[in-house]
């Protein structure tokens, strides 16, 4: 119950921006509930008009039914304007938290990411947030009226008959003991409820962006199984929430049936020994119906709220997850990079228990091209991690023209390198945009020099409509060796003072590999890059070759010294050309 009055409270916070609205919804809820409760002590004047056979006051009878029009009509739009306000605090309150939790998103360590299930993200970011509006919608659209409603049927009852009065504040405490019960018990159930559902989308999420894959190695029933499995327990943790969570309205309605009855007995007595008029007591009961609707209705939002309290605690988990150190006040913005890179004593891992990089020393001079190879796990996407700063270095430093890239801005830093990786990224959109994502203001023909050099030109002509050609999710229909293409396009178009190309031609032909070669070797001209290979024929050319095996760099030189050392590189090299 502790994380469940917090959560209330986080709520709250987000709900105080609109606290004006919610003040005219408050107002608008007693207007509404004031002319409803007044209906009754009309109807009532309008049955005791009604005295017997032929003495009947039709003319005040037909002032009272006007009167009765005029307020149902003030209820009905009072009531259309207290939904409109509910439904604006609702939805801004929401989009509040979705806009919150998305940029959460852009700012969250890569470690967040790398540890979490893409499909539970989603689904709390979309699922949960949509839960939620729904249980903070029904609670302003009930809960304000409901409690009003209370309030105000008692005061007119206390105001029409104190001991018929009393009789329902004796038997309604019963009411709230039975529905604090059970709602205090549904909160975990449906936290349960709500994890295994996130845990399904994740499922859901990695097979259907992988379905090649789970074909090709005839996984599909094991994948069925594995899917039955958790939507078997989620039927069940949601029918245990569903049913006891359930238990609170007919509960509720039936100790509600018995204020009614009571009223009915206690009141008919009252009437015969007249104590009260037949108009007064139809009134009653009336009131008596109206008092006994709201706990029903409460019982039903308490429900809902459990469930949304769920999930808007996992969105504020999100929400408050650690962000990524920031920039420094004082950090430096990268400008006229000369290429200066300065590994000092670097360390890094993972996980704490599983060492990887250690002491890595290393000094590269503008200009230079450095390859990195190795086998794999040996460290070397680290390595590029390292100097992108997706992650940050445990000890040691790494240092661009000399200054520590922890008091560089991550945006100046980033851009100063241009990334091709062997998984490649394309976005909905079109080729053109795909192509200027880092320069979005490029001209055309800027666009079209860029795909020139990347041997993308020709195959993009090819498509409907060229370069604005509209591809979809992960590139659509284009081959992997094409969206590789194009990702080295987006990297030519912006020209950046250093190069890291991870595995860059390794979708690609081998006829057009060799000319993507000539094209990144006119391009790392005078520009300091990085190449990790592991086809060595590629890297030949390098500067230098640095060979790493777990997280240190054991061999170091060009490409004829290490041959010429007879070391781990040239067995590398060796056992690729091997007859």
């Amino acid at each position: 119950m502790k994380g469940q009055k917090e959560t209330l409270f986080k709520v709250l916070k987000y709900i105080k921006r609109y606290r004006w609205a919610v003040i005219f919804s408050v107002v608008l809820a007693a207007v509404t509930v004031a002319t409803t409760l007044y209906v009754p002590v009309l109807t009532g004047e309008a049955v005791d008009l009604i005295v017997e056979h032929g003495n009947v006051d039709m003319p005040g009878i037909l002032r009272l039914l006007i009167l009765i029009g005029i307020i149902m009509v003030v209820t009905a739009g009072g009531q259309w304007l207290l939904n409109t306000c509910n439904n604006y605090i609702t939805y801004h309150v929401i989009r509040d938290i979705r806009k919150e939790a998305f940029h959460k998103l852009e700012i969250l360590p890569l470690k967040y990411l790398d540890t979490k299930s893409y499909g539970d993200i989603v689904s709390r970011v979309i699922a949960d947030v949509d839960t939620f509006a729904d249980g903070l919608l029904m609670g302003f659209t009930q809960l304000f009226t409901g409690v009003l409603t209370i309030g105000g049927t008692l005061l007119f009852m206390l105001a029409t008959n104190v001991p018929i009065a009393l009789v329902v504040v004796c038997i309604t405490p019963v009411s709230f003991l039975v529905a604090k019960f059970i709602a205090s018990r549904t909160y975990s159930m449906f936290k349960e409820q709500t994890v295994t559902r996130g845990e399904q989308t994740g499922l859901i999420e990695e097979m259907v962006g992988n379905q090649k894959v789970v074909k090709a190695f005839a996984m599909e029933e094991r994948v069925k199984e594995q899917f039955g499995e958790i939507n078997d327990r989620l039927e069940k943790c949601s029918l245990k929430a569903i049913f006891f969570s359930s238990l609170t309205n007919p509960c509720t309605r039936f100790v509600n049936s018995l204020v009614y009855a009571g009223v009915g007995i206690f009141g008919a007595l009252l009437a015969i020994g007249g104590g009260i008029s037949v108009g007064r007591l139809s009134c009653f009961l009336s009131y008596a119906n109206q008092y006994t609707k709201p706990f029903n209705e409460i019982s039903g939002v308490i429900t809902e709220l459990q469930n949304a309290l769920v999930c808007a605690g996992r969105i504020f988990e999100l929400i408050e997850e650690e962000p990524q150190i920031p920039d420094a006040e004082d950090a430096r913005v990268l400008e006229d990079v000369q290429g200066h890179v300065d590994l000092q004593q670097v360390s890094f891992s993972y996980v704490p228990e599983r060492k990887l990089i250690q002491n890595l020393n290393l000094k590269v001079e503008p200009g230079q091209r450095v390859a990195i190879v190795g086998p794999t796990g040996c460290g070397k996407t680290t390595l590029i991690n390292l100097l992108m700063r997706f992650y940050d270095v445990k000890e040691g430093s790494i240092r661009v023209d000399g200054t520590d890239i922890r008091n560089i801005t991550r945006g100046s830093l980033r851009t100063s390198f241009g990334m091709v990786l062997q998984e490649t990224w394309l976005k909905v959109g079109t080729i053109r945009e795909n192509i200027a994502m880092g320069n979005p203001d490029a001209a055309l023909e800027e666009v079209i020099a860029a795909a020139k050099a990347a041997h993308a030109h020709s195959f993009i002509k090819r498509l409907p409509q060229g370069y604005d050609t509209v591809i979809g999710e992960e590139g659509g229909s284009l081959s992997q060796g094409q969206k590789q293409l194009l990702c080295i396009a987006r990297v030519m178009l912006c020209l950046p003072p250093m190069l890291i190309l991870d595995e860059a031609t390794s979708s690609i032909d081998t006829r057009t590999e060799i000319r993507i070669q000539k094209a990144f070797h006119t391009m790392m001209e005078g520009r300091t890059s990085f190449i990790v290979a592991h086809r060595l024929s590629t890297i030949r050319e390098a500067d230098i070759i640095l060979v790493m095996k777990a997280g240190n760099i054991i061999e170091q030189g060009n490409h004829e010294s290490l041959l010429a050392a007879g070391g781990f590189y040239a067995n590398l090299y060796n056992s690729q050309f091997a007859v």
